[in-house]
C-alpha cells in the first residue's frame, strides 16, 4: 500500500533540501536584481541623453532582451558564452549574469520613463536656482523619479523571482529542480507525492512574491491618490 503523498515532504532531507533550493532561487533572484538595478540605473540615465548613438544603442539591447525569451537567454549564456570565451563558472553565477543584464534592460526603460515623467518646470527652476546638471539630477529629479519607479521596480523584482523557475533548464539545484528530483525518486512509493511537492512549491512562491506584489499595489493606488 502506498504512502500518504505529503510525508513524502517530511521523509528523510526532503523538506530541507527544498528549502535549500528556495534559498538558491531567492539569492539569484536578489544578486541579479541589485546588479541589474545599478547597470539599468546608469543606461537608463544615458537614455535620456541628446546623443542619438547613444540612445540608439541601448534601445537595441532592451528590445533584444525584450524579444528573446529568457530560457533562451539562460542556454545562450550557460552553453554558448563559457565554449566561445572560455569562461568557467558556477551554473547560478552564469545564472545571475543572464538575469543582470536582463534586469538591466528593463530597469533602464523604468528609469528613463520616470526621469522624463518629472515635470519640465521642476527642471527650469532647478536650472534658474543655479544648480549645474549634476545637482539638478541629485536634487531635483532623483528624488522624484525614485517614487515614480518604485511600482514597476517590484513588479520587476517579483517577475525575476517567478523566472527563476527557468533554472531547472541549466541544472541549478533551485526549488523547482529539488522537487522533481524528488518525485522521480519517490513516484513508486508516494504515487500522490506530485501534488503536495508541487503544492509547496506554489506556497514557498506565493509567500515570496505576494508582499511584493500588494506593496506594489498600495504604493500605485497612494499615488494615484495624490
Amino acid at each position: 500500500m502506498a504512502h500518504s503523498g505529503i510525508s513524502v515532504l517530511f521523509e528523510g532531507t526532503n523538506f530541507a533540501r527544498l528549502m535549500d533550493g528556495l534559498w538558491t532561487s531567492v539569492w539569484i533572484a536578489v544578486v541579479s536584481l541589485v546588479i541589474g538595478l545599478l547597470i539599468g540605473t546608469i543606461f537608463g540615465l544615458l537614455r535620456t541623453m541628446r546623443s542619438r548613438i547613444i540612445r540608439f544603442i541601448l534601445l537595441l539591447y532592451l528590445e533584444f532582451f525584450r524579444i528573446v525569451p529568457t530560457v533562451v537567454l539562460l542556454f545562450l549564456v550557460y552553453y554558448i558564452l563559457p565554449r566561445q570565451f572560455d569562461i568557467n563558472l558556477p551554473a547560478t553565477w552564469m545564472a545571475v549574469l543572464a538575469f543582470s543584464l536582463w534586469v538591466a534592460a528593463e530597469f533602464s526603460d523604468i528609469v528613463r520613463g520616470a526621469l522624463e515623467s518629472v515635470p519640465q518646470h521642476q527642471r527650469e527652476s532647478g536650472l534658474a536656482l543655479g544648480l549645474n546638471q549634476w545637482q539638478l539630477f541629485r536634487y531635483v529629479l532623483l528624488p522624484q523619479a525614485i517614487q515614480l519607479e518604485l511600482p514597476a521596480t517590484i513588479n520587476l523584482a517579483t517577475r525575476v523571482i517567478k523566472t527563476t523557475s527557468l533554472l531547472l533548464m541549466i541544472s541549478v539545484m533551485d526549488v523547482i529542480n529539488v522537487g522533481q528530483q524528488i518525485i522521480e525518486a519517490n513516484n513508486q512509493t508516494h504515487p500522490t507525492g506530485i501534488f503536495w511537492v508541487y503544492g509547496l512549491i506554489f506556497i514557498l512562491y506565493f509567500i515570496v512574491d505576494y508582499p511584493l506584489s500588494l506593496w506594489s499595489k498600495h504604493l500605485t493606488a497612494k499615488a494615484e491618490r495624490k
